[in-house]
């Protein structure tokens, strides 16, 4: 189910980058994960942990910068490109 693996990302980033904020359990999937306006107030070296731990767990691997600017979008791409991803 859709909620299921977003979810799964939300905890995994909350573990991945030592997030010690409350996020909002009312948290949209299209909220923006990287930068200012990022509930979980996530940085660029933030999102290279992403990366790296979406590889681990899901074993996708997200190629490049640009690439992977589009799918950090949001909980809601990264979930879409996982799930388009996988093997």
């Amino acid at each position: 189910m859709e909620d299921d693996l977003i979810q799964e990302l939300t905890e995994m980033l909350i573990e991945t980058c030592r997030v010690t904020d409350p996020v909002l359990t009312e948290l949209s999937p299209d909220a923006p994960l990287i930068g200012p306006d990022s509930p979980f107030g996530l940085d660029s070296l933030d999102a290279v942990e992403v990366v790296v731990a979406v590889q681990r767990k899901y074993n996708v691997r997200i190629e490049n910068q640009e690439s992977s600017r589009q799918v950090l979008q949001s909980l809601r791409t990264l979930a879409d490109y996982i799930r388009s991803h996988r093997g």
